[in-house]
């Protein structure tokens, strides 16, 4: 009956994990540059005399999947895309540097170039812009404006495009991804983008549809489990009682 026990609240933990993080994946299925987040647990035996043979989910840390989404088209020249295994660094709320695949640029009342709230980071910090007619953002990440009224085209500084290499990048409640080492990366010269285009989630809406369900079926029967030693317990007492 203590097995059942065990098995069934561990279970259920699990379940309701699972299911917050399946729930926001949904939430986020067409926000640019999102990365769906993967539940994970393993098996984890009991300590104590007469548990040798008896184990419980043990929840791990949440894996984010860094797979790329796909690209959409936007014709926007604010709008980039990275090519593969590349990030773009940004100031987190704290000023600390992290990392996004996402790409729906904008610039702010004050010149300052944004990206969700966040300040885009240049070769020199926050990249501030100057009043302009029209911008073009190369290939490599220089900006380029047109002033306002014609003239010559003027570079105003490059985007920070970064790669992973052999850091791993977790990702916060901000949705942005920083290196365990919670050091800033440098600067990768051989990552590119292309304006016009978004990369999308890289959640599969119909997956993650189909794992909700499951996953409520699962922590029902959890919940049936526990529901099932409780009354197992209470009969056992009444016996005890009864024989006492």
């Amino acid at each position: 009956m203590e097995r059942l026990i065990y098995t069934a609240v561990s279970g259920a933990e699990l379940n309701q994990t699972a299911l917050r993080v399946s729930a926001n994946n949904l939430a986020n299925v067409n926000t640019p540059g999102f990365k769906a987040d993967i539940e994970q647990a393993q098996a984890m035996m009991i300590a104590g005399d007469g548990f040798r043979t008896r184990y419980q989910a043990q929840l791990m840390p949440v894996f984010t999947s860094l797979s790329e989404g796909p690209v959409q088209q936007t014709g926007r020249d604010l709008d980039i895309v990275l090519s593969e295994g590349g990030f773009l660094a940004v100031a987190d709320a704290d000023g600390n540097e992290a990392y996004t695949r996402a790409g729906n640029l904008h610039v702010d009342a004050d010149g300052r170039l944004m990206l969700n709230g966040y300040a885009v980071q240049g070769e020199q910090g926050d990249i501030v812009l100057p009043e302009f007619g029209d911008i073009d953002i190369g290939a490599d990440g220089t900006i380029n404006l047109l002033p306002v009224g014609g003239g010559v085209i003027e570079q105003e500084g490059r985007l920070k495009l970064v790669s992973v290499g052999d850091d791993t990048l977790t990702k916060g409640l901000d949705g942005l991804l920083r290196p365990q080492q919670q050091e800033q990366l440098a600067a990768d010269l051989n990552i590119t983008l292309r304006t016009g285009a978004l990369e999308g989630s890289n959640v599969n809406a119909v997956e993650e549809m189909v794992s909700t369900m499951t996953i409520s079926r699962q922590f029902e029967m959890n919940i049936r489990m526990m529901k099932t030693a409780d009354e197992l317990a209470t009969a056992g007492n009444k016996l005890i009682s009864g024989n006492s």
